[in-house]
């Protein structure tokens, strides 16, 4: 039986990526969404066309019982997990911290962080030791945003990914004994449609000067680091925080 593996915000940008790049090394990929359906379902049938196995499945990741019918259907589904990508995030217009309010801090907050703890716990109810289960992956994609602070523009954006950051390096101690690794990725500027919703589309070509290897990331390296720390080939790395960033 191949692995099954779980991307939430898999419809778009990385999450997209990576659903595609795991469906080619044999992964039955579940693509999860909160409002993009229809993305959803066309990377689904791009994966099929291409003799692959793939289900998309709605669930607003920041409410526990979104969470808990979602990993419920992807195993009856696609059968037990050994991967989940803690992909899920959002950001707004670009502002500092003395013009947010509570509304804004609760919208981030609970995509990026409640969402984030929510789907690792579900994940390891289903993959630990502890519960039955045959072990597996984390992967939390967290953002260069935590170690940088993104001043100016998205603070808050920013405090949620090290609190990603957090639950990685946590969660890897608690559960590296009942067969799970957990780890993080921190992309730096990846051309993705992210940006737009911090009302700058073209931010990466901004800052692009200011990264060492003097251009944007693409999704697809993004994911092809996602993808290794899944693999076997990772097989002692766990608690371990991946930049993919071109150095900045």
């Amino acid at each position: 039986m191949t692995n099954a593996i779980l991307i939430t915000g898999g419809s778009r940008g990385i999450g997209a990526a990576t659903a595609r790049l795991a469906a080619q090394r044999g992964y039955r990929v579940a693509v999860n969404y909160r409002q993009g359906a229809r993305a959803a379902e066309a990377l689904v049938r791009e994966i099929e066309k291409l003799g692959g196995q793939a289900l998309a499945v709605q669930a607003d990741v920041g409410q526990g019982t979104d969470v808990e019918r979602m990993f419920d259907g992807v195993a009856s589904a696609l059968g037990p997990l050994t991967a989940l990508v803690n992909n899920a995030g959002t950001l707004e217009m670009q502002s500092r911290v003395d013009g947010l309010d509570a509304a804004r801090l609760g919208r981030i907050l609970t995509t990026n962080v409640v969402g984030s703890f929510l789907c690792a716990g579900a994940a390891v109810r289903q993959m630990s030791t502890r519960y039955g289960g045959r072990g597996g992956v984390i992967v939390n994609v967290s953002s260069r945003a935590a170690v940088l602070g993104s001043a100016g523009e998205y603070v808050d954006y920013a405090a949620s990914k090290a609190a990603v950051d957090t639950l990685t390096v946590g969660l890897a101690r608690e559960v590296a004994a009942e067969g799970i690794r957990v780890c993080g990725v921190r992309p730096g500027l990846i051309e993705t449609e992210i940006h737009a919703l911090g009302g700058e589309p073209g931010r990466v070509a901004r800052l692009a000067s200011g990264v060492p290897l003097g251009r944007g990331g693409q999704a697809e390296e993004v994911a092809r680091a996602i993808l290794w720390l899944i693999s076997d080939e990772a097989s002692y790395v766990t608690g371990t925080l991946l930049d993919v960033s071109g150095g900045r």
